[in-house]
């Protein structure tokens, strides 16, 4: 009963959004955001934000009106035991899509996954950076979101975290009381690049307007590399939650 299980985990998205969690984390963190009526009231787009904490997937979707799902690394969802079943089922009901970014054939999967949701005409939460930055600098952003972007036809929405990785520092187990913010920009149209989605320029194109975006939006540092190469500079311990 594909329908039944679908209502299932649509109540349960929203009994988390407005019952459960949401109402708890927003009374101890007292979010902040601006910019919200950016997020388009119906239709699809892709949420574009840096990314700077685990949290920033809870956080961002109770501060917005309309249901969003994230493309989350497949870690998240092949744990084991009683933690790792209860993870799976916490993502997979508060809207969190399961991606394998191993490259390749992977890619290509979560790249679909992706456009099933805006093709439901859903909003979609994407990190363009690919991974958490290890160090609050903003990194260089991966092409699938602008390959999205192109092929759906929809707006690229940018988001600024603001102290999440504060509150949810990598690595820490509980959170620390601290106020986060959200800062929401201006819809970016490329329906210009209007069937240019396999040319590698144009997605790199695309892909650093996008970066552009976010850093002139939450004034980040911003490094022109991967955030995956630094983090494989780092100790295994500092790394190894992200």
């Amino acid at each position: 009963m594909p329908g039944a299980a679908l209502d299932f985990t649509s109540m349960f998205y929203w009994l988390m959004k407005y019952v459960v969690i949401g109402p708890l984390v927003k009374g101890i963190f007292r979010p902040w955001i601006v910019g919200r009526n950016n997020v388009p009231a119906s239709g699809a787009a892709i949420l574009a934000s840096n990314h700077l904490s685990f949290a920033d997937s809870i956080f961002l979707p109770l501060v917005i009106d309309r249901r969003m799902s994230f493309l989350a690394k497949s870690d998240y969802f092949t744990g084991r035991g009683p933690k790792g079943w209860a993870t799976k089922f916490f993502m997979k009901a508060t809207g969190q899509l399961p991606i394998d970014r191993s490259g390749g054939k992977a890619s290509e999967a979560s790249l679909n996954t992706g456009l099933q949701v805006l093709g439901g005409g859903d909003l979609l939460g994407i990190y363009p950076e690919g991974t958490r930055s290890p160090d609050g600098k903003l990194y260089r952003g991966r092409t699938g979101i602008a390959r999205m972007a192109l092929e759906a036809r929809v707006p690229v929405v940018p988001v600024i975290m603001v102290d999440t990785d504060t509150a949810m520092p990598i690595g820490q187990r509980l959170p620390r009381i601290v106020r986060v913010g959200i800062v929401i920009g201006e819809p970016l149209d490329f329906s210009r690049y209007a069937g240019m989605e396999n040319d590698r320029y144009i997605l790199r194109s695309v892909t650093d307007e996008i970066m552009v975006a976010l850093q002139r939006l939450g004034e980040q540092h911003y490094e022109d590399v991967y955030a995956s190469t630094v983090k494989d500079r780092l100790p295994s311990r500092v790394t190894q939650r992200s």
